[in-house]
């Protein structure tokens, strides 16, 4: 997540004229007209209109997220969780008589195990029509089939890829779910957390996406 303030060079406790200044010092430099970094430049633009407008700005401060600063896995792994919240304020069961973090950290890694399972899957098919080109030889002329196999072998990638990307999201949504301590009443549904628990043995690597 890139840090307006950062951007900017200013505290968390800047005022509004403070800001305004710290980004005109900035955007002179900054500016594509004046030789500098044209993306840079946008990022620059939006620190500012995030850190004047105080509604994004409390919601930044709170979560330390926003929509327009957020990268591409941050964003997608924001949206799992809000689905996940849409289960949760569903869920008739009374609050305390179970964790939701856990609940969601659960089906995150519910989702991760199956996602791994589906890439293992396709690159299992990919080696195998790998394996088939490499028996089949070249035909003088058209070659119809290895043209086939080879854009079957293209299509695997580019799914194979799209699930890696969804499991990166999902294991960043997983980290933003760490650190929460829910205080449950005097009986404890440990069905959520004996769940998470056994998800993690089958898939210890739950790493952050950043990495």
């Amino acid at each position: 997540m890139t840090d307006p303030y950062d951007i900017l060079g200013v505290a968390r406790d800047a005022n509004e004229e403070q800001i305004k200044a710290a980004y005109r010092k900035r955007a002179k430099a900054a500016h594509p007209d004046s030789g500098g970094d044209t993306d840079a430049f946008a990022r620059l633009q939006k620190a500012y209109e995030l850190l004047l407008d105080p509604v994004r700005r409390k919601v930044f401060d709170d979560t330390g997220y926003d929509v327009e600063l957020t990268d591409a896995v941050d964003l997608q792994a924001l949206v799992a969780i809000e689905k996940l919240i849409t289960e949760i304020v569903l869920d008739e069961r009374a609050p305390g008589t179970f964790d939701p973090v856990a609940k969601m950290r659960a089906s995150l890694l519910e989702e991760i195990r199956k996602a791994n399972f589906s890439k293992s899957e396709l690159e299992r098919h990919s080696n195998r029509i790998s394996l088939h080109l490499d028996r089949l030889g070249q035909r003088p002329g058209k070659d119809v089939v290895g043209h086939m196999l080879r854009a079957r072998i293209k299509a695997i990638a580019t799914a194979i890829s799209e699930t890696q990307a969804k499991i990166g999201a999902t294991e960043r949504a997983c980290d933003m779910l760490e650190g929460y301590l829910y205080e449950m009443d005097g009986f404890e549904d440990h069905s959520e957390v004996d769940a998470a628990a056994e998800i993690e043995w089958e898939e210890p690597r739950v790493r952050s996406a950043a990495q």
